[in-house]
C-alpha cells in the first residue's frame, strides 16, 4: 500500500503550506501549543473571536470546507485534498473546533434535506464562520437510545410548536442555529414517529443553561423549549422521517469525531522522558517501557488504520468502519494513559495549575476529558454493537420495545 503523495497531491500540499505559512495567526501559536484536552487556549485573545477570524480568512481564500460545493461556500475539492489540508493546518486546526459540529454534522444534513433556497442562504455563512451551529439530540431519557426522545413537535397551522428538553448540547450558548430532532407521532414505533427541523437559537421560548463541568469548563448545555414556534419550511425531510435524517447526522458525527481523536501517547512519552521516579529515570523502568511499547503498538495501529482510510479516499472509495474502531480504541487508551501518567507523578499529579504542574497539566486535563470522548459520537457499548452486528455479522441485541408504539413502551414515569 503506497501512502506517498502523487505529483498532483504534492503540488497541492506545497500550495497549502505556503498559504498557511503566510496567513496563519502565528501570534496564537504558543497558546495553541499549550492547549489542554477539550479546550482551546488563545492566551489574552478571545477564543471564539479568534476562531471566527481564522475561519473567515480561510473562507475568503477558498480554504474553508474544502469538499463542499463552491455554491455553498466550499472549494469543490477532492477527499484527499481535504485530508492534506487537515494534516498541514496543524495546531491551527484547534481553532476549528468551534465549527466541527456545524460543518461536520449539521451541514451534511442540510445539504441532504434542506431546500435549495435554505442551502444557499445558510451554508456559506456556516462555512465562513459567521454563523455557529449546534446539534440538539440527546435528552435526559434519550442519550444512546436516541429514538427514545420525548421532545414534542405539534402542528400549529403552517408552524410547529415545540416543547421539551435537550441536554449535553455542545456550544449551544454561543450558537446561532441548531438542528433539532423531535417526536411528532407517539402512536407509532419509536423510530418512525420522529421529525427533524432546524431553528434559530434566539427564537422566543428557547432557554439555554450551561452545565458546569468538573474541570471548571461549561462547554455543554441544557436547552429548554417552551412553546417554540418553527415554520414548516424549516423541516428537514418528511414528517416521520426524522430517524432517517438523523442517521445522516450521526454517520457524519462519527466521521468528524473519529477522524481526529488524540490518544495521549505523545504526552506520556514526553513525560517519562523527563520524569524521575523512585527507581531512577522513568524511561529506564521496565514496567514503564512495557506500557509504552503496548501503547505505541496501538498508536501505530490507529495510524495505519487511518492511512488505509486516506488511501481509500485517494482512490475515491468509501472507507469501512475505521472511524468507529479508531474512536473505540483511542478513547479508552487516552483514559488509561492519563491514569497511569498521574500515578507516575505521585503527589505532583494533584497539581492542576498549568504554571506549576508537570507537562502544563495536560495529563490532568486529559483525564478529565477522556470520559467524554468515550461517550460523544457513540458510547463504547454502542460502537461495540455496531462492530459486532455490521462488521462481524453477529446477531442483533434483543429489544423488548421493538415494534411497540412509543406511547406503549413502559418507562420510569409511566
Amino acid at each position: 500500500m503506497d501512502f506517498s503523495d502523487t505529483t498532483t497531491e504534492a503540488a497541492f500540499r506545497q500550495e497549502v503550506r505556503q498559504w498557511i505559512d503566510t496567513h496563519a495567526p502565528k501570534h496564537l501559536a504558543d497558546a495553541l501549543a499549550g492547549s489542554s484536552f477539550g479546550s482551546t487556549q488563545t492566551g489574552e485573545f478571545d477564543s471564539l473571536e479568534e476562531a471566527k477570524k481564522w475561519q473567515k480568512a480561510k473562507a475568503e481564500a477558498g480554504w474553508a470546507c474544502l469538499q463542499w460545493p463552491k455554491e455553498y461556500g466550499g472549494r469543490g475539492a477532492t477527499p484527499i485534498e481535504s485530508v492534506i489540508w487537515n494534516q498541514e493546518e496543524g495546531l491551527y486546526s484547534k481553532l476549528s473546533g468551534t465549527f466541527i459540529i456545524g460543518q461536520g454534522m449539521c451541514a451534511p444534513t442540510m445539504m441532504a434535506y434542506a431546500s435549495e433556497e435554505h442551502k444557499h442562504h445558510y451554508l456559506p455563512k456556516l462555512a465562513s464562520g459567521e454563523d455557529v451551529w449546534c446539534q440538539l439530540f440527546s435528552e435526559p431519557q434519550g442519550g444512546s437510545d436516541l429514538a427514545g426522545l420525548r421532545t414534542k413537535a405539534e402542528k400549529d397551522g403552517d408552524q410547529w410548536r415545540i416543547n421539551g428538553q435537550k441536554i449535553w448540547t455542545s456550544g449551544a450558548h454561543y450558537s446561532d442555529y441548531g438542528i433539532l430532532i423531535t417526536r411528532t407521532d407517539p402512536e407509532v414505533a419509536k423510530h418512525r414517529g420522529l421529525t427533524m427541523f432546524f431553528l434559530d437559537m434566539r427564537s422566543a421560548g428557547v432557554e439555554i443553561k450551561p452545565i458546569k463541568q468538573a474541570n471548571g469548563d461549561s462547554g455543554f448545555n441544557e436547552v429548554y423549549f417552551n412553546d417554540v414556534l418553527i415554520p414548516d419550511h424549516q423541516r428537514l425531510g418528511a414528517v416521520g422521517d426524522g430517524w432517517k435524517v438523523a442517521l445522516t447526522t450521526l454517520m457524519n458525527e462519527r466521521l468528524a469525531i473519529g477522524g481526529g481523536i488524540a490518544t495521549g501517547f505523545p504526552e506520556i512519552k514526553e513525560l517519562v522522558d523527563n520524569l524521575t521516579i523512585a527507581s531512577g529515570p522513568a524511561i529506564d523502568n521496565p514496567g514503564v517501557r512495557s506500557k509504552l511499547a503496548d501503547w505505541y503498538a496501538k498508536t501505530a495501529g490507529l495510524k495505519n488504520t487511518g492511512a488505509r482510510a486516506i488511501s481509500a479516499l485517494s482512490k475515491g472509495e468509501v472507507p469501512g468502519p475505521e472511524n468507529s474502531i479508531g474512536k473505540l480504541v483511542a478513547g479508552s487508551m487516552m483514559q488509561d494513559i492519563a491514569k497511569y501518567a498521574l500515578d507516575l507523578q505521585g503527589l505532583a499529579g494533584l497539581a492542576t495549575d498549568p504554571d506549576v504542574a508537570l507537562s502544563q497539566a495536560k495529563i490532568q486535563a486529559m483525564l478529565m476529558r477522556s470520559p467524554a470522548v468515550r461517550i460523544e459520537g457513540g458510547t463504547d457499548q454502542i460502537l461495540r454493537n455496531i462492530i459486532s452486528e455490521r462488521v462481524l455479522g453477529l446477531p442483533e441485541d434483543m429489544r423488548a420495545d421493538k415494534g411497540l408504539p412509543f406511547n406503549q413502551i413502559p418507562s420510569g414515569s409511566s
